[in-house]
């Protein structure tokens, strides 16, 4: 077993302190760490911790997971490794491409996306018959940028 706990549910005020101060009762708290998103700067309500020892995150699952922080109850398992992410899917940022293009097999013809770097595009039409499609935002004849 790994030193590593993943600590889930955590009330969104909890800080890294009071994080390490909870699992201070198990054990030696090498770090703890409360995850926050980058473009808001609040807690995702999730963080990890790593013990001294084994034994010591075992205690730690053993006694705090289930247990309330808060008005929340906080699962505490051990922490996988994380997997490898694969970029992809989407227009995000200014990587090229991505998009829906509806149901083929159905033959709905819907969709939205393509696009480069900034175009982007709603679809339309059908694939199989070259019609519609893609699209260019930003040179439509309407003028009214992203209206939804």
């Amino acid at each position: 077993m790994g030193k590593r706990l993943y600590v889930g549910s955590l009330p969104f005020q909890t800080t890294e302190a009071e994080l390490q101060e909870i699992f201070a009762a198990c054990g030696k708290v090498e770090s703890a760490k409360v995850i926050m998103d980058k473009e808001t700067g609040r807690s995702k309500g999730f963080g990890f911790v790593e013990m001294g020892t084994d034994e010591e995150a075992k205690a730690a699952i053993a006694k705090m997971n289930g247990s309330a922080v808060g008005d929340r109850k906080i699962v505490v398992n051990e922490a996988r490794p994380m997997e490898e992410r694969k970029p992809g899917g989407g227009n995000f940022g200014n990587r090229p491409g991505g998009g829906f293009r509806g149901n083929r097999d159905r033959g709905d013809g819907g969709g939205f996306g393509g696009g480069g770097k900034r175009e982007g595009g709603w679809g339309g039409g059908d694939s199989r018959r070259r019609s519609g499609g893609g699209g260019n935002r930003k040179n439509s004849d309407e003028g009214h940028g992203n209206r939804w």
